[in-house]
């Protein structure tokens, strides 16, 4: 062999070895397969739906330290494992309207594929004691707002212990009256409140100026307003129509945003005129966004402002569409005048089927329960059956909504409401790599509401496992006991 031969074989030889250490190095380098780590939880051959990527194919996800850190294709594996074959794996369900913040409120709700509840509508006046309360005990996330209404009631020395009957429902504020209520909403806030929340037709007596100063307030932190609307019914001139124009009025003012509470409910026959406003007021830059619950009845306390006279007319109802929650009777003269002077919750039947249908159809109008704190035997179904009853009945078996659009308006929709404020729920709503192990597995052929106005303490079907912070509290269609993964939502807290 010539000396140029050899030579050129030693350097074929060392490039080859190059190659190989180079390829060798590179290998040692490179990122470890999903298949090659360890998983707290694995969810394996589920029909992952993510509302925000647009996922709806079978994958495998992998849940590690709350988070989940692995969406794929390839087999994983954890030391907990959920076969999530012919179910769909979708984000946790998120209710921005909730008032029964109890244990026993949560267990239904978690059989309702819910994973963070919220009080947003009322709230609280006390944002630290109201987390406090809560804190290392809840089975699933809960948060709340500042609330105008129960800052108005301790101003104002209001007798009721939780929607105003006294001064607070019916007395205009003193000008110092009203700044006290600023600075309580400010207040609140600042110790990380999710929102303002406002009830204005429990506070009949609040001026406009009243009104947009608490949303001036809710403006210069970006927070969002919770409205109950003043008026409701379609009797001229105090309608909803009338109650939607006074508070997009004050969002267009101060620039606060505006989430319009269960807008059929306040709408009933002119529901898609007040769904056409909201629509209109977004299509001009306004930031306003609205809710509902799938039911046909709503429900509140007799002894509010809300059954002041004239609300017959208002609403084209007598006694007997009135249902006393604690017995399930309808009201009569008699009974109306005497519950009233002792106060209670009761079921109103009068809203509209079509304008229920309005509502649930319309890609922008969330879902939320507006659930009761269970206070008797007859309680509204509604805290214990909305989403199922909206997946179920409304999706698959009335076709309003295709799946995914109306996953949306229970997961992602409610956390981009309130991530501007809150930023931690950029993790929630997801079904993405690092957003929180919030997540919902249920049967889409079978998932339906069991709660009826007749029998409305029971759970959901067709919900088999539900996580929260990645730890699993439903396990085949049953709660796991001793568990409480429920972290407070709350928004930062000033320094």
């Amino acid at each position: 062999m010539s000396a140029f031969s050899k030579a050129r074989s030693r350097t074929a030889s060392l490039i080859a070895i190059v190659l190989i250490a180079a390829a060798a190095l590179a290998l040692a380098r490179r990122s470890p397969s999903p298949a090659d780590e360890a998983y707290d939880v694995v969810i394996l051959n589920g029909r992952v739906m993510d509302p925000e990527s647009g996922l709806d194919a079978v994958r495998n996800v992998g849940v590690k330290d709350g988070k989940i850190t692995a969406i794929s294709s390839e087999a994983l594996h954890g030391t907990t494992a959920i076969d999530a074959k012919g179910l769909v794996v979708a984000p946790g369900f998120i209710d921005l309207h909730e008032h029964g913040q109890e244990a026993r409120n949560y267990e239904f709700q978690a059989h309702d594929g819910v994973t963070t509840s919220l009080e947003l509508e009322v709230g609280t006046d006390d944002v630290d004691a109201w987390y406090a309360a809560r804190a290392g005990k809840s089975l699933i996330n809960f948060g709340v707002s500042v609330g105008h209404v129960p800052v108005r009631m301790r101003v104002m020395h209001d007798p009721s212990d939780f929607l105003p009957s006294g001064d607070a429902a019916h007395k205009k504020a003193s000008a110092e009256q009203i700044s006290e209520m600023e600075t309580a909403l400010a207040k609140g806030l600042d110790r990380g409140a999710l929102a303002v929340g406002m009830g204005i037709a429990y506070t009949e007596a609040a001026s406009h100026d009243e009104i947009v100063r608490m949303f001036q307030v809710a403006a210069k932190y970006h927070a969002s307003v919770h409205v109950h609307l003043r008026y409701y019914g379609a009797k001229e001139p105090l309608t909803g129509l009338a109650g939607l124009e006074e508070v997009i009025a004050a969002a267009e003012a101060t620039g606060a945003p505006l989430h319009v509470v269960h807008i059929v409910s306040t709408g009933l026959t002119e529901t898609p005129q007040l769904i056409a406003m909201v629509e209109g007021a977004r299509k001009h830059g306004l930031d306003v966004t609205m809710e509902c619950y799938p039911y046909n009845a709503s429900s509140t306390r007799i002894e509010t402002t809300i059954f002041d006279p004239g609300w017959q007319e208002a609403r084209g109802i007598t006694y007997k569409d009135v249902q006393w929650a604690a017995t399930g009777e309808r009201l009569t003269a008699e009974s109306f005048e005497r519950f009233r002077k002792l106060g209670g919750d009761v079921v109103i039947f009068g809203i509209p089927d079509s304008a229920v249908h309005a509502a649930l159809a319309d890609p922008q109008v969330m879902i939320a329960s507006d659930g009761m704190r269970i206070s008797g035997p007859k309680v509204h179904p509604r805290g214990q059956g909305t989403f199922s009853r909206f997946l179920g009945h409304y999706v698959r078996e009335e076709k309003v909504l295709d799946l995914m659009t109306a996953l949306r308006k229970i997961t992602l929709m409610p956390a981009q409401r309130l991530e501007m404020h809150a930023p931690m729920f950029r993790d929630k709503g997801r079904i993405r790599l690092g957003a929180d192990a919030d997540i919902t597995m249920f049967d889409p052929n079978r998932i339906i509401d069991q709660a009826t106005y007749e029998e409305p303490l029971q759970y959901s079907e067709g919900i088999a496992f539900v996580l929260v912070n990645g730890v699993p509290v439903l396990k085949d269609g049953k709660l796991v006991e001793s568990v409480f993964p429920g972290k407070p939502a709350r928004a930062p807290i000033a320094q």
